[in-house]
């Protein structure tokens, strides 16, 4: 982290809704794109290794195997990221490999939903598709639900429609380049995955703020900031990782000590510029396994620190093992 620790970015953990069409209404997903800079490293086990870069569902997946089909599984994937086959994994092919299935991750992505929304098959997918697919069931019954309000199944279904469509539209439009209100695949994938779009930034800044800002004064103040990552519900002290958290606020977030961030000090916080979150990962990880302290790993030394590795990118939870290496 700035001025102390390593500092690593979340990527964006953005889970799509599935097609009204599919399953008669749409389920809320992942609100915000946060590819944010917050520190866990005090925090127990490795939660975020485990969920920062492919999200819950795949971190549960890995979870149901063994600790010996665990570090099997690992081994094989350790051979395919040492490149040069020289016995040893540096920062670099890390770095590499991370970038690869990152990338891969993204594009993979996008084409498992696309023809839940391409619905007339032009290879394009026009707002009112999408809007028609993720929000129609709402849509078609606004009168009725108008009427009888009871029909929604709940408040947080019905705030969550209001507040997620005009989002919705706001990031369609940014993301629509060209304005013609009908995404091309690499515009989709902006819409879906803003965090990896020079144009998109002022959208995840903006949808962070919005997320956060519960007063809604237009501020993150230091609540608010340690409210979106923890919540006391049973009113005792604070975990270490939360105190240092708050002390990260008034020494590094709130960078003209004013008591709140601002849209430019949000945008430091979660794109700082110049940073590269998969080289962050990487250096990680080697520090944390390189037992010699020779900036290179052994297959052994990344065997015995299994534990961290499994939940990692790097891995991709085993799903590299079931796919052809020359994809990535």
């Amino acid at each position: 982290m700035a001025g102390g620790g390593a500092l690593r970015a979340l990527p964006v953990l953005l889970l799509l809704l599935l097609a009204a069409g599919a399953l008669g209404k749409p389920t809320v997903r992942q609100e915000r794109a946060r590819p944010g800079a917050a520190q866990h490293e005090d925090r127990p086990g490795f939660q975020y290794d485990h969920e920062a870069f492919l999200g819950k569902e795949e971190a549960r997946s890995f979870d149901q195997l063994s600790p010996e089909e665990s570090r099997e599984r690992l081994g094989k994937i350790v051979d395919r990221i040492d490149d040069n086959k020289d016995g040893y994994i540096t920062t670099e092919e890390l770095k590499t490999w991370i970038k690869r299935v990152q990338k891969r991750y993204i594009y993979e992505n996008v084409a498992k939903v696309w023809k839940d929304y391409d619905l007339n098959k032009d290879d394009k997918i026009a707002w009112e598709e999408y809007k028609q697919a993720t929000y129609g069931y709402y849509l078609d019954h606004l009168d009725s639900f108008a009427e009888n309000p009871e029909e929604f199944q709940d408040a947080t279904d019905q705030h969550s429609f209001k507040k997620m469509l005009p989002r919705d539209e706001r990031r369609f439009k940014t993301a629509d380049l060209d304005g013609d209100l009908a995404a091309t695949r690499e515009e989709f994938t902006a819409f879906l995955h803003p965090e990896e779009f020079e144009h998109m930034k002022n959208i995840v800044v903006l949808e962070t703020l919005e997320d956060i800002d519960k007063n809604e004064d237009g501020f993150v103040d230091q609540d608010e900031y340690i409210a979106d990552m923890f919540a006391n519900e049973e009113g005792g002290p604070e975990p270490d990782w939360v105190i240092t958290e708050r002390e990260q606020f008034s020494d590094f977030r709130d960078l003209n000590k004013d008591g709140k961030m601002d849209k430019d000090e949000i945008q430091h916080w979660i794109l700082p510029q110049d940073y590269d979150h998969a080289l962050a990962e990487a250096r990680h990880l080697v520090y944390e396994s390189d037992v010699d302290k020779d900036q290179k790993l052994t297959k052994e030394e990344v065997l015995d620190n299994w534990n961290m590795f499994v939940g990692s990118q790097a891995t991709n939870y085993g799903e590299d093992l079931t796919r052809n290496h020359d994809e990535l």
